[in-house]
């Protein structure tokens, strides 16, 4: 099971800011928690709650270093990354942040967008979200599926995009 140590060893852990350090922590502290617990839940969406929130920062982050969104999207209330990386969304839908062919055209191929685009809605919208006749109750073991998946997203874009990491010191 991944720990604290795991992420700071990661080439892109100095890149990311420490609110999203400690979001992705926090999680795997709940997670190996969890698994010590006598009692058992429903629903372990609570322990993926941190880091699919620091997926979202993450990706806004990337996106915004890679020019792909502007500033103002980055700090604005109304930017999307469900509308931005959805492959399916109509064309006349698609406006200037939508990051999925840059994504495709800067990184080497539609691997990498499939895989992040996939990543946001096994590890957060159904974990944030609920929906009738859909049970979405995710067991402690897909909990810790679903963080190994945003962490595999993270290691993905810095192998397969070139970004220039800004580390701070």
């Amino acid at each position: 099971m991944l720990d604290h140590s795991d992420l700071k060893a990661k080439p892109w852990w100095g890149y990311i800011e420490v609110d999203l350090q400690d979001l992705l922590s926090e999680s795997l502290l709940l997670l190996n928690k969890a698994s010590k617990w006598d009692q058992k839940f429903h629903d372990y969406s609570f322990v993926v709650f941190p880091a699919a929130k620091a997926y979202e920062g993450f990706l806004k982050k990337i996106f915004v270093d890679m020019g792909f969104i502007s500033q103002e999207a980055y700090f604005g209330k109304r930017f999307r990354i469900g509308k931005a990386l959805n492959p399916s969304l109509d064309l006349e839908h698609r406006d200037k942040d939508w990051v999925y062919d840059d994504l495709d055209t800067y990184c080497q191929g539609k691997d990498l967008p499939n895989f992040l685009w996939d990543t946001w809605k096994q590890a957060r919208n159904l974990v944030f979200h609920w929906f009738p006749n859909e049970l979405n109750a995710v067991d402690l073991s897909e909990a810790q599926r679903r963080i190994e998946m945003v962490i595999e997203a993270i290691d993905k874009i810095f192998d397969k995009c070139s970004v220039q990491l800004n580390t701070k010191p």
